[in-house]
Parts: structure tokens; C-alpha cells; sequence
């Protein structure tokens, strides 16, 4: 899979337009479109046993407290508890699987992300600082790595999170070519 699209412009859909700016002599504004690639198929599997794993940490605390007897935990408490493991194992990873997209392109690295809201994130290859790959215990265990592109943005990083180690490499060594070609000044 190439992880550069070099043909088309990420930002908008050739199609779809809003109408907006749309006066006499103004140039109707274009929608813009989701990224063309998804995460790994193993993102959502990375994603539950982060949450399994924190919902772990959070039960062994609950059973603590119940154990030295030092409050009464009441029955919701533990339904609470039950509702949360099931929507951040279950229905978040799943329906942020869905959400979860890149591209890079030669102008630009264009993220979406979200679960509850979408978020959709373009950082021009002018403006791009550092490129960093990482791994957590569970991606490395899955073969997955999450690319981290900052920029100056007051809005932090634009991460793809998810993706599989060996993608993530050549979309390391592609964004660093490309900016340290670019003649911008990152800022």
C-alpha cells in the first residue's frame, strides 16, 4: 500500500461543494474529504486492551476499598464500572475503527480521528517540525505504531495512531524526506 497519493488535492472533494462563497464572482468552496487510509484491522484489538487495562486498574481499586471495608460502595458504583468496561472494550474501539483515517500526501499529512466527535486534522509539510514513531506494550505486541507529526499548532500534534510498524517506518522516512525538502520554516 502507497502511503503517498500524489495526483489529488487532500483538502477538498472535487464534487462536493457547499455553495458557500458561491456571490457573484466568488468561487464556490469545497467540502472537505476523509482521508483515503484506515488504521490496522488490530487497532481496535490495541484500543481494547487499553481500556480493559485500565478498567483492570480501576476494579483492583474498587476491590481494595471494598476489602479493607473503608467506605460502602453502592450498587451503582459497580454497575458504573460494569457500563464503562463494556463501552471502552467494546463499542469504542469498534466505532472508532470506523472513524480512524490518514493520508499523506506531498503537500500535506491529513488526519481523522474521534469516536463520540470527529476530528479532522491537516498539517502542511511547510509547517511540519518532527516526525516520531512510538510504541505502547500493546501496539508492540501487535505490530502496530502511532506516528506523531508536530507542528507549531497550538492544537498539539496530528497523530495516526494504529497503524501497522512497517507502514509506519516508510511513513517516517517518506515525511522526512519530504521536509527536509521543503523550503518552509516550520513555523
Amino acid at each position: 500500500m502507497s502511503t503517498t497519493e500524489p495526483a489529488e488535492d487532500p483538502f477538498a472533494a472535487p464534487d462536493a461543494t457547499t455553495g458557500i462563497g458561491s456571490a457573484a464572482g466568488d468561487a464556490p468552496v469545497q467540502r472537505l474529504r476523509p482521508p483515503r487510509h484506515r488504521v490496522s484491522p488490530r487497532a481496535p484489538v490495541m484500543w481494547a486492551l487499553g481500556s480493559l487495562s485500565g478498567n483492570l486498574l480501576l476494579l483492583a481499586g474498587l476491590l481494595v476499598v471494598r476489602w479493607f471495608d473503608w467506605f460502602d460502595l453502592a450498587w451503582w458504583v459497580w454497575a458504573l464500572l460494569a457500563v464503562n468496561a463494556v463501552v471502552g472494550v467494546v463499542v469504542s474501539p469498534l466505532v472508532r475503527y470506523r472513524v480512524h483515517r490518514w493520508e499523506s500526501t506531498d503537500s500535506a499529512v491529513y488526519t481523522q480521528s474521534g469516536w463520540l466527535s470527529l476530528e479532522r486534522r491537516i498539517a502542511p509539510m511547510a509547517k511540519v517540525q518532527t516526525v516520531d514513531v512510538e510504541q505502547g506494550a500493546f501496539a508492540r505486541l501487535l505490530g502496530l505504531a502511532t506516528v506523531t507529526v508536530t507542528t507549531a499548532s497550538a492544537a498539539g500534534p496530528v497523530k495516526i495512531e494504529g497503524i501497522e510498524s512497517a507502514t509506519a517506518d516508510r511513513l517516517v522516512a517518506e515525511l522526512t524526506r519530504r521536509t527536509t525538502a521543503e523550503a518552509g520554516d516550520a513555523t
